[in-house]
């Protein structure tokens, strides 16, 4: 081949110079005779000059010859290429059964650069899945290497090979292995002296691209690492390097039968309903936090008021009646791990915590988690929440602030709420609802052993003012008060700012209120992310995903819990964002899942406690904005939240609800108008009704607690009472 080339560059110049003066005599010609030449030039062109066809037979010749060349070298590459690459499958092949030991290569290192990538492809696709991509390119030099790292180098070469414990390697296997070539030129210091491989070799090095593998590995002979197993040197591709840990089976399923997306209370308690009907059911939890289903309630109630200086890390708390409890729906051996899912006999749940759903492929039934992975699912729930609001304000104001702000909501909010309360000297709540109410008092207690301030602002004229009539939202300030907290009431947040160690917060009233911690409890919005790639809708009104009474979404999906936004049978579209209406409309759904067709019914119930001594259970629509009727007694020992569980035996006021049938109750014959309530200090217990069209849509329990399924029967009946004074007898609020 070189020697064709060499000619040809000698030969390619007089036939270009021959051909160059055949067509100037041509031209010539032309020219002096006025008329074209009966035979064309180009058509027979030489490569001498005119008349030499000789030399065009010579032309001819040299170009033949080297193609001819060139196919011959080619068909001989590729061949041997192929030679090679069988000799390396049966490499491969035999690999669990010997160690290869390391040839001398005498091959060009162009040729040994050419082969390397496509070698280590191969290697590639044959290693164990359990294995790092290029594992397999450690273990090819792994004998040297190892020789380098745990034992000294011998002070002569020895071109006879060590004897192998387990069989004698084939002499032609040494060719299958040049890719060990570019390892061996990298460290002139080591000669190819294969050893027998007694230890583990040591972490291999992971590239994405398999070239720079050979400078990468004097860096790790540099420091030779420790390893803690033995392994045979007659099975070193099974051998896991010590430091790199292998990589992470998988967790989970690629499919699901029944998929619920969230780990909250809808999820969990929808899982036991479909477990309930379908008890082979295999149902996978997936949710974005590390910890398996909780209840929320105890996060801002009961855990706050626990004498167990460790109730940060067990979390378990003490009820109202003294028992104690965990906030775990279930401990962990009640759920079967995601990998064993599809393996056990009689289905089970498991929980796949740590992971995101951001995708729905609602045609092809399957969600895409954060990490790319796919699962696919035959029924699907969603019931992801929501998540806290935050003030425009705040996210303004820059990152000092951002960091000395919370939003409570899951349980990493609350350690680190608690850790803040024990650290700082001042903290502000933001919101005068529920949650903002119940930790003020919290707080406030808690602020009575120490030096803490509590400060609580909201833009309403009293506590939970959006909720309670008038009169009833100014006596719970003053008990919020009592406890130890600053209110601030009719306060708008204007602008917050970070100065002098302390964030400023200025209200549009001109007041300055300067604290070390802010606890923004403004509400929550509801988590439907999904709703653009799964093409669910989304109401404008109330938020959430548009569900139907059954709580449907689709054909085979559901939303239960604080996302969904559903159709109401006797109150119309609502969305409701409370403990026990996940608990029931996750149960609802679950059953629905399971061929139920149940519509949503139940009217679900509320309940906040502002410590033991005060607390109300509501239900239906209850807004300050309508009329309300409110009937009060006075209250004795056992009309309080602590009493209340006591006789019930649960600190879950939800859980001790039963549907007992409760009497109508029945109108009085002379209609009176609505009591008014007397204006005083203490509302000890009584029964506040929210009307709409003189039909009750809502009623407040005040400290009377266990009649939730008579309040449920008036709603449900919807008829128009004339003496609401008669109703409020149902409840037996005049006993002793």
């Amino acid at each position: 081949m070189w020697t064709c080339k060499n000619l040809w560059k000698k030969l390619a110049p007089l036939a270009r110079s021959s051909s160059t003066l055949c067509r100037q005599n041509a031209r010539g010609v032309v020219l002096n005779n006025e008329r074209r030449l009966p035979l064309v030039p180009q058509a027979h062109m030489s490569s001498g000059t005119p008349g030499s066809g000789g030399d065009n037979n010579l032309y001819y010749l040299l170009v033949g010859a080297t193609c001819i060349g060139g196919g011959f070298y080619a068909y001989r590459t590729i061949k041997g290429d192929k030679e090679r690459y069988q000799e390396r499958i049966n490499e491969i092949a035999s690999r669990p059964n010997k160690v290869v030991p390391e040839q001398p290569i005498t091959e060009a290192p162009g040729e040994q650069a050419a082969e390397t990538p496509q070698e280590i492809a191969h290697v590639t696709e044959d290693a164990p899945a359990e294995t790092p991509e290029v594992t397999p390119i450690v273990e090819e030099v792994s004998p040297e290497v190892d020789a380098v790292e745990q034992e000294d180098p011998p002070t002569t070469p020895e071109p006879e090979i060590a004897p192998e414990p387990v069989v004698e390697p084939a002499p032609e296997e040494s060719v299958g292995t040049p890719d060990a070539g570019p390892v061996v030129e990298s460290e002139p210091s080591v000669e190819p002296s294969p050893v027998e491989v007694t230890e583990e070799p040591p972490a291999p090095v992971v590239e994405s691209e398999p070239t720079p593998v050979a400078e990468s590995l004097p860096a790790e002979t540099a420091e030779p690492q420790t390893t803690t197993e033995t392994e045979s040197a007659a099975e070193p591709a099974t051998v896991a390097p010590a430091e790199v840990p292998a990589p992470t089976p998988v967790e989970f399923p690629s499919h699901a039968p029944y998929l619920l997306i969230g780990g909250g209370t809808a999820s969990f308690a929808a899982a036991r309903s479909i477990r309930a009907r379908d008890p082979g059911a295999r149902v996978l939890i997936i949710t974005d936090e590390p910890d398996l289903p909780y209840m929320r309630p105890p996060l801002s109630k009961e855990l706050w008021f626990s004498d167990d200086p460790s109730v940060v890390d067990t979390l378990r708390f003490k009820q109202w009646n003294g028992k104690e409890r965990s906030i775990y729906f279930q401990p962990p051996s009640f759920y079967v791990s995601p990998q064993d899912l599809e393996k056990v006999e009689n289905g089970g749940v498991a929980v796949l915590t740590g992971k995101k759903v951001v995708h729905m492929d609602v045609r092809g039934n399957k969600v895409t988690l954060s990490d790319n992975t796919e699962i696919s699912y035959d029924k699907c729930l969603i019931a992801t929440g929501g998540v806290p609001r935050n003030l425009q304000v705040i996210e303004r104001a820059g990152e000092e602030v951002t960091k000395r702000t919370t939003l409570f909501r899951k349980v990493e909010d609350f350690k680190a709420l608690d850790k803040v309360s024990r650290d700082t000297k001042s903290i502000t709540i933001i919101g005068g609802g529920f949650l903002g109410s119940e930790l003020a008092c919290a707080l406030g207690r808690r602020s009575a052993d120490s030096d803490l301030e509590v400060i609580q602002m909201f833009p309403e004229k009293g506590n939970m003012g959006k909720v309670l009539p008038e009169y009833l939202s100014n006596w719970t300030t003053a008990k919020v008060k009592s406890e130890g907290v600053m209110v601030i009431t009719e306060a708008l947040v204007k602008a917050v700012s970070f100065k002098d160690g302390k964030v400023e917060i200025k209200l549009k009233d001109g007041r300055l209120v300067k604290t070390d911690h802010i606890v923004a409890a403004v509400g929550l919005e509801p988590s439907v992310e999904l709703a653009k790639s799964a093409g669910l809708e989304v109401d404008s009104d109330f938020g959430g995903f548009r569900v139907n009474a059954e709580l449907q979404a689709r054909s085979n999906i559901w939303v239960a819990g604080d996302a969904a936004c559903f159709y109401d049978i006797r109150l119309g579209r609502r969305r409701v964002e409370h403990h026990d209406h996940a608990v029931v409309s996750g149960r609802l759904a679950g059953e629905n899942m399971t061929g139920a067709n149940k519509p949503y019914w139940h009217q679900s119930m509320f309940w906040s406690d502002l410590g033991p001594d005060v607390g109300y259970e509501a239900i239906g629509i209850v807004d300050s904005s309508l009329p309300t009727v409110g009937v009060f007694a006075k209250a004795t020992a056992k009309d309080t939240p602590k009493a209340a569980t006591e006789k019930s035996g649960t600190g879950i006021r939800s859980e001790s609800e039963t549907e007992g049938t409760a009497s109508s109750p029945v109108a009085s014959s002379t209609p009176e108008p609505p009591p008014v309530p007397e204006r005083k200090d203490n509302y000890g217990k009584g029964v506040i009704f929210y009307l709409r069209d003189k039909v009750v849509v809502g009623i407040i329990l005040w400290n009377v607690f266990n009649r939730m399924p008579v309040a449920r029967k008036i709603i449900k009946d919807g008829e128009e009472h004339a003496d609401l004074n008669e109703v409020a007898k149902l409840f037996n609020i005049h006993e002793d």
